[in-house]
């Protein structure tokens, strides 16, 4: 069953999703807005289960509930040591269709993915908002040696089953794909939104330890690194940077540290 979807506003954006008697969507906690009275909420610590994201019961007695708190367990301390909620938030139409509204966080904009089965979809830290309980949510990451040089892209939220994802960034959104590019496109490591399984993700130096790379390092805005993105795939990128974004605040209530040496020193939002 297709998830009935709309994304409105310009600025900030939200989704009105319309649920059909039965069918189910759920959230990160914090990203709902409203709904129907007809529409039931739950919070469960669990992710969506592959029998539609109702729970399995008691099935298989004592060992499966053993099982199914072991594994609300691990996906707990998957998310908790990747900074997100701990809890998902559960929508369900009932007796008749139902409406529920969901945003993101930030000023920006929001995307609504399908997935089919076949590929899986990679997306920054706290890009989720809503999906149907058809499509698991999981947490990937990207290996140490890429997220000791990246930040961002070291943990990934990761989408797979099939059915509708929204996920939401800041600023405007430009879908691109490396092979249009030769292959392989270098982007501000915050700047990277989501892509789709296929696409190599990666980090590397901006320039080499001589005084061109160091002029970039310091003077250019970008620190040290630079992502890259290769492959045969979609890419979605967003205008805005979260540490872009909080250094304009500091600098409009007068407290901007940043000066002229751009990336390397700057005044990350605590």
């Amino acid at each position: 069953m297709t998830l009935q979807q709309e994304i409105v506003g310009n600025a900030m954006q939200m989704a009105v999703v319309n649920l059909q008697p039965g069918q189910t969507v759920y959230c990160e906690a914090g990203k709902f807005l409203f709904k129907t009275t007809n529409v039931t909420m739950e919070t469960r610590l669990s992710g969506p289960s592959n029998n539609g994201g109702q729970q399995q019961g008691g099935s298989g007695g004592m060992g499966g509930l053993l099982r199914q708190a072991m594994g609300t367990a691990m996906q707990v301390g998957q998310r908790m040591l990747a900074g997100e909620s701990l809890a998902f938030q559960y929508f369900t139409s009932q007796g008749g269709e139902g409406t529920v509204g969901f945003a993101g966080v930030l000023p920006g904009e929001m995307r609504a993915l399908e997935l089919d089965g076949t590929r899986a979809w990679f997306a920054e830290k706290d890009a989720f908002v809503a999906a149907e309980s058809t499509v698991e949510f999981g947490i990937a990451f990207a290996g140490a040696r890429t997220g000791m040089s990246g930040g961002e892209g070291f943990i990934l939220e990761k989408f797979t089953g099939y059915g509708t994802v929204i996920i939401a960034g800041a600023g405007n959104f430009i879908d691109l794909n490396p092979a249009d590019f030769g292959g392989r496109i270098e982007v501000d490591t915050g700047c990277v939104v989501a892509f789709e399984e296929g696409i190599q993700y990666g980090v590397q130096r901006v320039g080499g330890l001589n005084r061109q790379g160091i002029m970039n390092a310091v003077f250019g805005g970008e620190g040290l690194s630079l992502a890259t993105l290769e492959g045969n795939g979609r890419v979605i990128l967003q205008s805005l940077t979260i540490e872009s974004l909080a250094n304009a605040l500091k600098k409009a209530q007068g407290g901007d540290k940043q000066g002229p040496t751009g990336g390397l020193f700057s005044t990350h939002a605590g």
